[in-house]
C-alpha cells in the first residue's frame, strides 16, 4: 500500500528547528579527540530530529545523517555557504555504516524520522539525500511507497555533497569509491589501543607474578629480575595487532585478519626473542602468546574496515579464536614449565 503525505500549500509548524554552524568549535574538535580515545564514546551522539544550517527555505536539499555526533559534525563541517536541512535519524548513536549494517539506520528509522518531522511541510520538493554508506540499511523504493519522498544516495565523502548537488544530484565514480587510506585507518587506533586495556594489564599481571615461579616455590626477586623480558612480548604483541596490522593492511600477507595480526605478532616475537636471547623455552612459549595477543586484536579492525563483511567476520572467528585460545593456554604451559626447570 502506497502512503503519499499531503503535496499541498506548506502548513506553519511549530515544531522548532535548531540552527547549527557549519563552523566546528573547540569543544567539538575536543570532543572528538576525547571520543577517539575511547572516553564517552558510547553516548557520543545528538539528538535526532531536523536541524538546518544557513537559512534554507521549502526547495532547499534534505541531508540525512546518523545521529552519532562524530557523523553529524563531519557532515556540516562541509556544509560551509549551503543553505540546507539536516534531518538526524536515530540510530543509537552509532555512525553510518555499522548502523547501517546494524539495522539502526534503515527504511523504518528514516520513514519515521519523516514523519515525526513532518518534513512533507517544510519542503515543497519530495527528495532527501542519503549518505552512500547507509544503502545496506536503507530500501529507497520502500521509503517512495511509504513517505512519497526519493531517497537519493549521495557520495561516500562529505566532503562531495557540494559538487554533487552542483552536479544536479550525479556522483562520479570517485564519488561512489570507499577508500581507508592510512590516515583512516591511524585514526582508528587510538580508541582500540585503549580498548583492551584492562585486559592487557590483568595478563601482564599475570606473566609478572608468574616470572618469580621456582620450584622451590616463588622468590620475589626472580620475578623482579626476570619479568621484562615477557612485559616486552606482550607490549609487542599487543602493538603488532593494535597499531601495525592497521597501519600496514594492505601489503600484509593473507586476507584474514586474525593471520595479518598472527604474521606481525611472529615478526615483532622473533626480533625480541633475539634482542634478549632467552633460552629456548621461554622463546617459544612468549613467542605463542605474543602471535595469539596480536591476531586477536587484529580482529578488532574487521568492523572497521572495508576489506571484510559481517559474514566474513563470523567465519573467520569460529577457526581463528579456538587457535589464539590454544596458543594462549600452551604458550602459559611452557612459560611455567620453562620457571620451574
Amino acid at each position: 500500500m502506497t502512503t503519499n503525505f499531503n503535496s499541498q500549500a506548506l502548513k506553519p509548524l511549530s515544531l522548532n528547528v535548531t540552527s547549527v554552524s557549519s563552523r566546528l568549535t573547540w569543544a567539538d574538535r575536543i570532543g572528538a579527540l576525547k571520543m577517539r580515545i575511547g572516553v564517552g564514546r558510547n553516548n557520543y551522539r545528538v539528538k535526532p530530529g531536523l536541524y538546518k544550517v544557513g537559512n534554507p527555505d521549502s526547495q532547499s536539499d534534505v541531508l540525512v545523517s546518523a545521529n552519532y555526533k562524530l557523523s553529524f559534525d563531519v557532515l556540516r563541517s562541509n556544509l560551509d555557504s549551503l543553505n540546507v536541512w539536516i534531518l538526524v535519524v536515530d540510530t543509537k548513536g552509532v555512525n553510518v555504516w555499522c548502523s547501517a549494517a546494524k539495522g539502526n539506520f534503515s527504511t523504518d528509522s528514516v520513514v519515521k524520522s519523516l514523519k515525526e518531522t513532518s518534513l512533507e511541510h517544510r519542503v515543497q520538493h519530495r527528495r532527501i539525500i542519503l549518505p552512500q554508506l547507509s544503502a545496506s540499511g536503507v530500501a529507497a523504493h520502500k521509503v517512495k511507497e511509504q513517505t512519497g519522498f526519493n531517497a537519493l544516495f549521495g557520495p561516500v565523502e562529505a566532503r562531495d555533497i557540494k559538487p554533487y548537488i552542483e552536479a544536479g544530484y550525479k556522483a562520479t565514480p570517485a564519488m561512489r569509491k570507499v577508500t581507508f587510506p592510512m590516515k583512516e585507518r591511524a585514526k582508528l587506533i587510538p580508541v582500540d589501543f585503549l580498548y583492551e586495556k584492562y585486559k592487557l594489564l590483568i595478563l601482564i599481571g599475570l606473566f609478572f607474578f608468574l616470572s618469580g615461579l621456582d620450584r622451590t616455590g616463588f622468590l620475589f626477586g626472580k620475578m623482579m629480575d626476570s619479568h621484562l623480558f615477557p612485559l616486552i612480548t606482550i607490549l609487542g604483541g599487543y602493538i603488532a595487532g593494535i597499531v601495525i596490522t592497521p597501519l600496514f593492511l594492505p601489503w600484509i600477507p593473507f586476507r584474514a585478519f586474525a593471520l595479518k595480526g598472527a604474521f606481525w605478532g611472529l615478526s615483532i616475537t622473533l626480533v625480541i626473542n633475539r634482542l634478549f636471547k632467552v633460552p629456548i623455552l621461554d622463546g617459544v612459549s612468549m613467542g605463542l602468546i605474543g602471535i595469539s595477543i596480536a591476531s586477536f586484536m587484529a580482529m578488532n579492525f574487521t568492523g572497521s574496515s572495508t576489506y571484510t563483511s559481517l559474514s566474513g567476520v563470523r567465519k573467520e572467528m569460529k577457526w581463528a579464536v579456538p587457535f589464539q585460545i590454544a596458543f594462549i593456554v600452551v604458550g602459559t604451559i611452557l612459560f611455567i614449565l620453562s620457571k620451574l626447570a
